[in-house]
């Protein structure tokens, strides 16, 4: 499981199942366990403090690479 956090104000986004040792490129809507605080709209993922984190694309969101932090370990398949 992967905490993520924005960048900028270091607030907990959400927790995701990443699965594959790879970057953090997309975050798919269904594997995310926990939601903490961000605000979803006009296809735009922000944070609280009011900074882009990703784009909403359906089923997935493309994350912003510098937007973000991450900690916790991924599942290797």
């Amino acid at each position: 499981m992967l905490v993520i956090r924005c960048a900028a104000c270091k607030n907990k986004l959400w927790k995701y199942d990443k699965i594959g040792p790879g970057e953090v490129l997309r975050c798919h809507k269904a594997r995310i366990t926990k939601k903490y605080s961000f605000t979803a709209g006009d296809q735009k993922i922000q944070c609280s403090c009011g900074k882009d984190i990703g784009i909403d694309k359906g089923s997935f969101i493309k994350m912003i690479s510098k937007a973000f932090t991450y900690s916790g370990t991924k599942r290797n398949c």
